[in-house]
């Protein structure tokens, strides 16, 4: 059945019939409560449809059909609240239907909305609200099971129980039915006391194993796997963290603190279940609330799994939602430069840097929209411009430095890219990439001995950099003649990179300075094999120096 069907009555209202079909409904009904046969279950739910056909402003047959029908999974838990405040719009001074309303709401754990309809009842029934009075008892015991509870909240409990009881003195069923139901949340509190001692004394196995003995003793497994969930998440048991999350769903898909709880553990502790958080992510679209922040992380786990086309619409669905939002438009800009659409790329990362939420961060976001301007759109005043506003919003921002420098020296200005490459240097002189950098800047200057001061830094602060140990290589060769010691240098960035073309080539080169032609074409004929790959040189160049080792 569909659950639209609730919501249109398709016949002219008839109250002599709706009167007669929701007689017919409450005797089906109650034969279903005694016997538990499902044809009773149907007919009730039939004439139930009946009634709200014939009449549709008759309140009754709404939360009853709609508690039938959630039953039988024939409609959503959101749809079963909205009936029930269909029928409480329909007759505001009904105890009945605010009971409804907020026996819902109590399951789908929106505990503040479901007190509301229940004070609404006690209200109007004032020295008649014994069943209203402890069924909200029974729901803030609810709350502080599944939540930490307040001193108000233990305090408010307590009311409402006292008082209820007291009240419900002279109704002998529905205080046997209200007790049995007590006596299981009871058990709840009980078992949820225990454990909370037992993890703050930090005796954590004994209170998952009390814990475990309350999924087996109450009717409320879901609360207690999630405590489970938690405990084990606590102790990095990531493996129990999820399947403890898993059981509570498969007892409450609409748990939406656990769904969230899942899908964060599964995003940052399972980047190969990519595909199982992408699942969380989406049925918590479903409630209709943070869906921008749902989409955001729903951007970046398509992004793990390079998905550009969905990780695009992901991030754009949240900035719609919250297009002020700045870590939103620079994710959107950032997929769509890993898609190459640079023009909305630099948008959006100009929307984000016009926001500014933070310099540091803001900083980060010049560097990426710089490198857009400078390497890809080849406007590099834009670059050195963007860069520039990053350091004066950061300046302790070490790559932007570094992002500068390099565009400088592709305009090869070198004075402003040696200056560059020095201010980070001082920004932070135990990272060994801005020696590297200073070091070619100033060879290409010809400050041969700055240069030899810099790499050596290099090389000391990381010797496994084979491009320092091979332009080190280079400056002794080229700029002091110093070939033996250049071929150290050389050798020392094959060995760390036995795949570098250009460092077999300079070995070969050293090798030729020093007479040893057998090294020197072992040297040449290496570069030529990896150039068919790298395309890093000349090959007819290097077959030329080849060629001439051996002439006569």
């Amino acid at each position: 059945m569909s659950e639209q069907m609730l919501l249109q009555p398709i016949q002219a209202s008839n109250p002599e019939k709706a009167r007669e079909a929701l007689e017919k409904a409450r005797t089906a009904h109650e034969k279903y409560l005694v016997r538990l046969q499902n044809s009773d279950l149907q007919e009730a739910i039939e004439h139930y449809i009946d009634a709200v056909k014939y009449d549709p402003a008759m309140p009754e047959a709404y939360y009853r059909l709609a508690t039938l029908m959630w039953e039988q999974g024939q409609i959503s838990l959101d749809t079963a609240i909205e009936q029930c405040k269909t029928a409480v719009s329909l007759a505001p001074q009904n105890i009945n239907a605010h009971l409804y309303t907020g026996f819902f709401m109590k399951l789908a754990q929106d505990f503040q909305s479901a007190e509301q309809e229940f004070k609404s009842a006690i209200k109007m029934g004032k020295l008649k609200s014994a069943r209203p009075r402890l069924i909200l008892s029974q729901s803030i015991l609810q709350k502080i099971n599944s939540k930490n509870g307040s001193i108000s909240d233990y305090l408010n409990f307590l009311y409402y129980f006292v008082s209820g009881s007291v009240m419900l003195a002279w109704d002998k069923p529905s205080m046997k039915m209200f007790y049995k139901n007590m006596s299981d949340d009871f058990s709840v509190f009980t078992y949820n006391t225990v454990g909370k001692f037992l993890e703050k004394i930090k005796l954590n196995q004994t209170a998952e194993n009390v814990y475990k003995q309350a999924v087996m003793a109450t009717n409320h497994g879901e609360i207690f796997y999630n405590k489970m969930g938690d405990l084990a998440l606590k102790n990095k048991e990531l493996d129990l963290t999820v399947d403890c999350y898993r059981k509570v769903l498969e007892q409450n898909p609409q748990n939406r603190e656990v769904l969230i709880k899942l899908a964060t553990v599964l995003q940052t502790y399972f980047p190969e279940n990519t595909d199982d958080a992408i699942d969380c992510y989406e049925k918590l679209l479903e409630f209709g609330m943070d869906t921008a922040q749902i989409y955001y992380e729903l951007g970046h786990l398509y992004l793990q799994k390079e998905d550009k086309i969905n990780s695009i619409s992901a991030f754009k669905l949240a900035v719609d939602n919250d297009s002020e939002n700045p870590f939103y438009n620079n994710s959107l800009a950032y997929a769509y430069s890993k898609a190459e659409l640079y023009d909305d790329a630099i948008e959006h990362y100009q929307k984000a840097i016009s926001i500014n939420p933070d310099k540091e961060w803001t900083s980060i976001v010049c560097q990426a929209l710089g490198s857009i301007y400078a390497e890809v759109k080849g406007n590099i005043e834009a670059g050195i411009s963007t860069y520039q506003a990053g350091i004066i919003l950061d300046p302790n921002n070490y790559e932007l430095y570094l992002s500068l420098g390099d565009t400088y020296m592709a305009t090869y200005d070198l004075d402003s890219a040696i200056r560059t490459y020095c201010d980070a240097i001082m920004l932070n002189p135990e990272d060994y990439r801005g020696y590297s950098k200073a070091g070619i800047a100033l060879w290409e200057k010809d400050y041969l001995e700055e240069a030899l001061v810099s790499f050596h830094k290099s090389i000391d602060l990381n010797p496994e950099n084979e491009y320092a140990q091979n332009n080190l290589g280079i400056l002794y060769l080229d700029g002091l003649g110093d070939a033996e010691e250049a071929l150290e240098y050389f050798e020392a960035a094959v060995e760390l990179n036995p795949s570098y073309t250009l460092a077999y080539f300079n070995a070969g080169r050293a090798s030729q300075a020093m007479g040893f032609t057998n090294d020197a074409a072992h040297y040449y004929q290496m570069a030529i094999d990896l150039n068919k790959i790298t395309q890093d040189l000349d090959e007819e160049d290097i077959q030329n120096r080849l060629h001439r080792l051996f002439d006569i």
